[in-house]
């Protein structure tokens, strides 16, 4: 039998926070047992569960394993505004004139993450 990835484990600073931030993020909630000052929280969202997890050390150099959003209902550039104005920074803009390429932005705690072009996006552009 094999293994299936249940949580994907992100360390924090605070975990209910950062945790409230991603689940804006991915238009979900999270668990209802979570609440501020508890050392972990819980996303859940179709495809995908997040744990975050508090220690005391700070984020010190960029992730070896990131997140790469594709939204669903937005433009990628639409969705790159709405995570800006929810706490995200843009990082890199990796955006070219004919709508390809990527946004690489920071979450609140400053862990790394994409977002890349809708499928309507791609579909748009493959034709």
């Amino acid at each position: 039998m094999s293994s299936l990835v249940r949580h994907v484990t992100i360390d924090c600073a605070d975990a209910y926070s950062l945790a409230s931030f991603w689940a804006q993020a991915l238009d979900t909630k999270l668990s209802d047992d979570d609440r501020p000052g508890d050392e972990e929280a819980l996303v859940e969202s179709p495809g995908i569960a997040l744990l975050f997890v508090q220690v005391p050390e700070p984020k010190a150099v960029k992730n070896r394993v990131h997140l790469d959003l594709q939204p669903q209902d937005r433009t990628r550039d639409e969705e790159v505004e709405r995570l800006v104005g929810l706490g995200a920074t843009l990082l890199d803009d990796r955006r070219n004139p004919d709508g390809t390429g990527w946004a690489t932005l920071a979450d609140p705690e400053g862990n790394e993450f994409c977002v890349e072009r809708s499928r309507a996006e791609r579909e748009a552009t493959a034709s």
